[in-house]
């Protein structure tokens, strides 16, 4: 919240109002919220399950209408699985 008060951001409006309205329905006196609901523990005991999760966290900026294809997100591991250089240090599960 402070980053965004100070950087000249041009969303600063929106994200703040954005932040204050998901703490509309909380029980806990909570100013601003960015994440979520829930913590959804899922154990990856095979490898297609992994791939499974990796693919639906690629897809993410994707469904969110930020990037048009996973590895256009700049700070996702989908870079480095379609094999283009990428800012993060990456392991690649196959």
């Amino acid at each position: 919240i402070e980053l965004i008060n100070e950087e000249p951001e041009s969303r600063r409006k929106w994200l703040i109002k954005s932040f204050k309205e998901a703490c509309a329905n909380l029980k806990r006196n909570q100013q601003f919220k960015v994440w979520q609901n829930g913590n959804h523990c899922i154990e990856l005991f095979n490898a297609e399950i992994l791939m499974q999760k990796i693919e639906y966290i690629h897809q993410n900026p994707v469904e969110a209408m930020i990037v048009e294809n996973p590895e256009d997100y700049l700070f996702s591991s989908a870079k480095n699985y379609a094999e283009l250089p990428g800012l993060l240090e990456v392991e690649v599960c196959r």
